[in-house]
């Protein structure tokens, strides 16, 4: 498969690289380096650097659109910005896509798309984004749709929860693993916006990954790509501060604007039609997170 992946310098996209230079494929890196880092593309795939608020062309069977911007407090105070790199950016790969005639896989967001969950919701849930993060990635989804019946394509999108695991950046993702560890790693004080009884469902970026290339060739969706398993911020961070051996106690702080109280989805639907379930356990996913960052 000839494939290009939009962010394949960043979290997910480079992983997800890494996996298919490693299974053979021909992989392309359509990267502007605003998010993504160099020391994080892998040297066997073609790098185009390109920013995706502008027209490209995608000479593919796949287009993995992982590029995005990924923070939600960014997109709180700039709304602007988010949704020309969200919403018009994907415009831009649906484009590109349709006129190499390749199926685009999408990366959405449960996390920030479904707003407060009463428990772990599935597919049929409203989706009610509490963030211009999450509204951009419903945009997109719309756009997805609007393009496989306009123009009969079988684009699929997948709603991550929360992913976490190696190259997540605590200052970009602004993953609260990668912020912690990080933290606990340089010896520095550790903080919990809220009370700590929010909660969320944690996935790990290896099966992230395969449920991405197990919706190639596919149609259908969208699908929740999660663990169906809510883990509180408290709880998070002490199971953080146990795989990393530090008696580290959080401060805390007020709640921040944009950030919801209760985040879990059903990935049920992922299992019966993708052959898709999470493997890695919070634990060990954490695990092989902090081995990386001690550079294992």
């Amino acid at each position: 498969m000839r494939a290009i992946v939009t962010g394949g310098a960043g979290f997910i996209g480079s992983n997800l690289v890494d996996t298919l230079v490693a299974r053979g494929d021909d992989v392309v890196v359509v990267d502007d380096f605003s998010f993504g880092k160099r020391e994080n593309l892998n040297q066997q795939a073609e790098l185009r650097e390109h920013d995706i608020r502008e027209p490209f062309e995608a000479d593919a069977d796949a287009v993995f659109h992982l590029a995005a911007q990924a923070d939600v407090q960014t997109s709180m105070r700039r709304p602007e910005y988010d949704a020309a790199v969200n919403v018009v950016g994907t415009v831009n790969v649906l484009n590109a896509a349709l006129a190499a005639g390749a199926q685009v896989v999408f990366a959405s967001s449960g996390g920030a798309g479904y707003g407060e969950c009463p428990g772990p919701v599935d597919e049929r849930f409203p989706f009610l984004p509490l963030s211009p993060y999450g509204i951009a990635k419903k945009c997109g989804e719309e756009y997805l749709a609007g393009w496989n019946r306009i123009h009969g394509t079988s684009h699929v999108a997948l709603r991550f929860a929360n992913v976490y695991g190696p190259r997540q950046d605590s200052g970009l993702e602004g993953g609260v693993v990668a912020i912690f560890l990080e933290r606990m790693a340089k010896g520095e004080p550790t903080a919990i916006y809220g009370d700590g009884s929010q909660s969320r469902d944690f996935v790990y970026v290896g099966d992230v990954v395969d449920a991405v290339l197990a919706a190639v060739g596919r149609s259908g969706g969208p699908y929740n790509v999660g663990t169906a398993i809510e883990t509180s911020i408290s709880d998070l961070h002490r199971v953080c501060a146990e795989v990393a051996g530090v008696p580290n106690a959080p401060t805390f702080a007020a709640a921040r604007l944009g950030d919801v109280q209760r985040s879990v989805i059903d990935s049920a639907l992922a299992g019966r039609e993708l052959d898709w379930h999470a493997q890695v356990g919070l634990a060990e996913g954490l695990a092989r997170t902090w081995e990386w960052m001690q550079g294992g």
